[in-house]
């Protein structure tokens, strides 16, 4: 009897709710998931905070306060998480809840052709962006439901997909216009919901710090602002949670970080025929291999600012070699310069460069790697880590969530050191 009448208090619940505070706040999609195991119920909670386009430095170099703080109460990365390449905001924020490089999730570029299935990938395309078969890997929120755990995703590449046929229980359409201050309201109020529904690993993505290094630069006042602001939006955020009196993590991290761009636009058709290729931005599909041999040839003599690969032969430390999704050949930047297959036809306006560009290798440019911040009753007191891949975070908050994880690119040996480990099985 107990059972059938919390099942009935929960479909109760489930129909209440969003008619309730929760949809005041925010225009939340609810996918009928059913509530929480009972196994799951008592498990800690994961609140994963994106800060799009925060480079590693930028906490230090603009007065961060409230992250600073984060840092000396929990553990930081103080000399940068490295993204996988290219460093772009949906290959890495896919990364960071699949545990996979994009080569091996698919979401290699933001916009990519398939040549096995004919069709063009874009990440601003409703079409494609929630048609869960274009993705690879088993998200966090994925793993989460599949073992009876709610998740809650207020946006986040991938989360509106239907990925392996699940999507979180509570998500949002992308609307970059939605105002910062509720979506830590709606953050707080999904905490606040009753345990049979409550959501244990929760995402919420800024793109402030991102878009103002886009137009203005990483050095501007303009991104010193957008810093100030989003750190003030953790300030209030970690309150909020500290003030439930719940076992919450808090992790924030960023996708990438931002260099100042240099120079006008290369234009890969001046050095080579690209008329048998579909091109996506500077990503090349030959249409036969004498074709992709031929403007490899060209392009390996043409320009000092980049590099080009056969995909095969892409460096190691790139995990850049084994989808085609990624084209043949590719070219690599060697500095922060903007590089495109063509120019618009000359009834389409043409603009420069952004100030602020990313997606090149970590490596050879410091100024792409992002942050990482955690803190709450899972995370060591005042740990600093070295600069490590982003694939690592997955296995680090499944296990802080209990859950079991598939294989992955990623390690929990890496991040093993700022967890407080204690028996809550």
């Amino acid at each position: 009897m107990r059972t059938r009448t919390r099942l009935f208090l929960s479909a109760l619940l489930l129909c209440i709710l969003p008619l309730a505070h929760t949809q005041q706040i925010a225009p939340v999609v609810t996918a009928d998931n059913g509530p929480n195991a009972l196994v799951q119920e008592q498990k800690h909670y994961v609140v994963l905070v994106s800060l799009d386009g925060f480079r590693y430095d930028y906490a230090k170099k603009y007065g961060a306060t409230h992250l600073l703080a984060l840092a000396k109460q929990g553990t930081s990365a103080p000399e940068g998480m490295i993204p996988s390449y290219p460093s772009i905001t949906f290959p890495n924020h896919y990364t960071l809840v699949t545990g996979l490089y994009p080569e091996h999730h698919g979401i290699v570029a933001m916009s990519f052709y398939d040549e096995q299935r004919k069709e063009l990938y874009s990440y601003n395309d409703p079409k494609t962006n929630s048609d869960g078969s274009w993705y690879g890997g088993t998200p966090l929120w994925v793993l989460a439901e599949q073992q009876g755990m709610r998740s809650a995703c207020f946006f986040w590449p991938g989360s509106e997909a239907a990925i392996q046929n699940v999507r979180p229980s509570y998500y949002l359409h992308y609307d970059d216009k939605f105002p910062d201050e509720k979506r830590i309201d709606q953050v707080i109020d999904w905490l606040k919901m009753p345990e049979d529904h409550r959501p244990h690993f929760i995402t919420l993505y800024y793109s402030n710090v991102d878009h103002a290094g886009h137009q203005y630069g990483p050095d501007s006042p303009q991104v010193a602002a957008a810093v100030k602001h989003v750190d003030a939006l953790i300030g209030k955020l970690h309150a909020s949670i500290d003030a439930l009196h719940m076992p919450i993590d808090l992790i924030i991290v960023s996708d990438h970080g931002m260099a100042k761009e240099e120079g006008p636009w290369i234009d890969l058709d001046q050095y080579t025929d690209l008329s048998n290729f579909t091109t996506v931005g500077a990503l090349l599909y030959g249409k036969s291999e004498a074709d992709t041999d031929r403007a490899y040839q060209k392009l390996k003599a043409a320009d000092g600012k980049f590099m080009v690969y056969r995909r095969a032969h892409m460096p190691a430390w790139l995990h850049y070699n084994s989808n085609p999704r990624a084209g043949d050949p590719i070219i690599v930047p060697k500095g922060p310069y903007a590089i495109r297959a063509h120019a618009p036809s000359t009834d389409e306006q043409d603009h420069p460069p952004n100030a602020g560009v990313h997606g090149y290798d970590p490596r050879d440019m410091p100024e792409m790697k992002a942050i990482f911040f955690a803190t709450g009753p899972d995370i060591r007191s005042g740990i600093t880590l070295k600069p490590f891949e982003n694939v690592n975070v997955y296995p680090f908050v499944a296990r802080i969530l209990r859950l079991e994880a598939p294989p992955t690119d990623g390690s929990l040996n890496v991040l093993s050191s700022a967890l407080i480990e204690a028996d809550r099985e």
